[in-house]
């Protein structure tokens, strides 16, 4: 979420947080003005707004500031409060939900009690301008147009600006109110001088104003549509195993631990592990892919996602907000409440853009009135092709009129809609394929990319290498080699290692306990086993303890040159053997390395592993550049280094905490999903499934999130440099205006939501 406050939250026990639905707040500017009016009152620590969600969360301290006054001070800047909760949940999702419909449908309301009057009005004042006058006619419109303007129509727009105004800010209804309050009044002279009746106009610019208000609202709903099917997405009961008999419960009330049982169809409740059953399990909603996934005891699973068969018994692992699907929505949220760097000097204009409007029109009003006669060829001129102009009025009339038009057609929400619809379209449809790009920085930065670093293990590979090769040195035979290296090797997490315990018990070997078990960074593990010091690993290693890897060079090379990673198996004092490992590489990372370059982007390739197999894998899939043999830390200089030799954006892609460092210091992180947790944290996206073609389509959504957000800015600015001076040349009639207005958010919004238009995946 977007944090507006200038510190972070104090310790101590007086400091709480305050969770506040306003509905109204529709955009950037709304969101500042509210966030701007939080921020005067004292003990403010932190305010964070969240568009999409229409949700302001308040981190305050209780000794000097409470939940009413927070509450009042966003009314007083002219926004209605739905809902106002202790705590940061602000009544969860389900209390958004219904604030959000009631919005909708007290929105409507107002739009039909307006519409109703203001159509009879006009077909008056047609009857009235064409046919025949109508008997009291102006009595007549003034009493159907009072409650449109003043009453059930227009009050919570006057209010909103009045509230607006005596919290020192402006808001969008301060416009609409100038816009509507001075006809009506102006009309009313009628019944004391002869003049032109403003009071139609009066009231169809409220009308119009009230039903783009809930057209907006109706079009930016759609645009949230991602978040909200997310939010739906988890189970709401479980069928939890309490004292041998199945209970049904609240997916709330879980507790790690529960053992759950998960039937044929049915949503899993929360992430855990199998722990009874097989079966296939649909992860869509995690990965994107359709194609269920074969689950069975040991595994994890997911919250939300979907049993396709068979009965599983589910370990709790996490719950509540730490589950997968919060922590998906949680990141899905900040990113769609965010700003985009390119956003900031719209930002600072649309902070001053009302009060400039509001002195455009003074000016406009000031001019017609002084200068009508100098100003009229204009009005000839556009007269020719405009039905709406008539150079006869006076100048009063004149300058009525082109007062009201700056005032309607002027848009501060077309800009303030700019970014954030785009946003969460795009976050949205990132989701749903299992790319998650964590803010809107990220997004500029993403789509800037040039070279993307890619580590081999995990992310070129299956990262599940399997044994090759055991090759006994002389004096060792075949047994004893793979026996010593599989047991220090037990003791490593390592993929490698694993495959080494896996082939020696494939092959019938005891695998024995080792002792002084120890890891020696990027070099390989040592540890005793029966006795003797058994080390496996890299040639640095066996030099580092006087051991001479010379006679089992040629056999390292050869294994190498295939692709192979061997490794030097040493036991006591003397080299035993090598033992040998191939990981092979994913089906799809050279129709991903090609994409890259397809994208004008640089692969590199950084790794661990020897240069023999480095190369030999980046020739099979056509990486540019590779840097073997490089340590934990070299990662890190290794990416500094393409950041200073090349004047582009650099993208780091790993998996495993070893790869934290690196993604920080990378201009973006990317972290694979099945990765470790702290990269995850470290990285600007996440992949949810570990595969290249999902940084393709990062790297695509981005663009196209990015290229829509600059069409946005771009076409909601040019829309009001045009459309302003155009009503104070009093060329626009203001009802057209006030239409002209509502069209340009809702184009703005139409515009974000055909980026679900954007083919992203590389066979797309």
């Amino acid at each position: 979420m977007s944090e507006t406050a200038l510190d972070r939250p104090k310790e101590g026990t007086s400091s709480q947080t305050a969770t506040l639905i306003v509905p109204g707040m529709g955009s950037d500017h709304c969101a500042g003005i509210v966030s701007g009016s939080i921020q005067r009152l004292p003990g403010i620590e932190r305010v964070q707004t969240n568009i999409s969600a229409h949700r302001v969360t308040v981190h305050f301290d209780a000794e000097r500031s409470d939940l009413e006054r927070i509450r009042a001070s966003v009314e007083r800047a002219g926004y209605d409060v739905a809902r106002a909760d202790a705590g940061e949940a602000g009544g969860g999702v389900e209390a958004e939900a219904e604030a959000e419909e009631e919005h909708l449908e007290l929105a409507l309301k107002r739009v039909w009690i307006a519409a109703v009057p203001t159509i009879v009005i006009m077909v008056l004042m047609m009857v009235h301008m064409f046919w025949v006058p109508v008997p009291g006619y102006l009595a007549v419109i003034a009493v159907l147009a009072f409650p449109v303007v003043f009453l059930y129509g227009g009050w919570a727009t006057h209010r909103s600006a009045w509230r607006s105004l005596t919290n020192r800010t402006a808001n969008m209804d301060v416009l609409i109110s100038m816009g509507s309050l001075p006809p009506f009044l102006i009309g009313l002279v009628g019944f004391v001088f002869p003049m032109t009746s403003f009071i139609e106009m009066a009231a169809t610019i409220m009308t119009f104003h009230l039903v783009g208000r809930y057209l907006e609202a109706r079009a930016k709903g759609r645009a949230s549509q991602a978040i909200k099917k997310l939010l739906q997405l988890g189970a709401k009961t479980a069928s939890v195993l309490r004292d041998g008999e199945e209970v049904e419960v609240a997916v709330s009330e879980l507790q790690p631990g529960d053992v759950m049982v998960v039937r044929p169809g049915a949503k899993v409740p929360t992430d855990g592990e199998i722990v009874e059953g097989t079966s296939h399990l649909d992860e869509s909603i995690a990965t994107g892919e359709s194609v269920p996934v074969e689950k069975g005891p040991g595994d994890t699973v997911i919250g939300a996602t979907i049993n396709s068969e068979g009965v599983l018994k589910v370990r709790a692992t996490r719950v509540g907000a730490d589950t997968f699907l919060s922590q998906v929505i949680k990141l899905v949220e900040q990113a769609q409440s965010s700003k985009v760097p390119v956003q900031e000097l719209a930002d600072r204009i649309t902070a001053r853009f009302v009060p400039a409007v509001i002195v455009i029109a003074l000016v406009s009003f000031i001019a017609w009135l002084s200068f009508a006669d100098t100003l009229r060829p204009v009005l000839d001129w556009g007269a020719a092709f405009l039905p709406w102009v008539n150079p006869a009025h006076g100048p009063v009339i004149l300058a009525i009129l082109a007062a009201i038009a700056v005032l309607v057609i002027a848009c501060p929400c077309a800009l303030g809609l700019a970014t954030p619809t785009a946003l969460m379209v795009g976050s949205g449809m990132g989701a749903e394929r299992g790319v998650l790009i964590r803010s809107g920085e990220a997004i500029q930065s993403l789509r800037e990319v040039g070279i993307v670093v890619l580590d081999k293990t995990g992310t070129i590979t299956e990262g599940k290498p399997s044994l090759t090769d055991v090759i006994p040195a002389e004096g060792f035979d075949e047994a004893q080699t793979l026996r010593a290296a599989a047991a220090i090797e037990a003791g490593s997490e390592h993929p490698l290692g694993q495959a080494v315990v896996a082939g020696a018990r494939g092959r019938g070997l005891d695998v024995p306990e080792v002792g002084d078990f120890k890891a020696v960074t990027a070099r390989g593990v040592q540890g005793t086993v029966d006795g003797q010091m058994v080390r496996v690993g890299s040639r640095r290693l066996l030099q580092e303890n006087d051991i001479d890897p010379t006679p089992l060079e040629d056999t390292l090379a050869a294994l190498e040159e295939t692709g192979k990673t061997a490794m030097l198996v040493a036991i006591g004092n003397h080299a035993a053997g090598v033992v040998a490992v191939a990981d092979t590489i994913k089906a799809d990372s050279q129709a991903a390395i090609e994409a890259f370059h397809d994208l004008g982007i640089r692969v590199v390739m950084i790794t661990g592993d020897n240069e023999r197999t480095a190369r030999h894998v980046a020739a099979q899939v056509g990486i540019d550049e590779v840097r073997a043999n490089v340590l934990p830390e070299g990662k890190v200089k290794a990416v500094r280094e393409l950041q200073e030799s090349r004047a582009r954006k650099v993208a780091m892609v790993g998996d495993g905490i070893n790869d934290a460092p690196a993604l920080k210091q990378a201009d973006i992180g990317i972290a694979i999903g099945a990765g470790a947790d702290v990269a995850i944290e470290a990285a600007d996206v996440t992949l949810v499934k570990g595969e290249l073609p999902k940084v393709i389509e990062a790297i695509r959504l981005s663009r196209a999130t990015f290229r829509k957000i600059v069409q946005n800015l771009f076409w909601a600015w040019i829309y009001n440099v045009v459309a302003i001076p155009v009503a104070a040349l009093g060329l626009l009639h203001p009802m057209i205006g006030v239409i002209a207005m509502t069209a340009s958010s809702l184009s703005v919004i139409g515009n974000s939501m055909l980026l679900r238009r954007a083919k992203l995946g590389v066979k797309e």
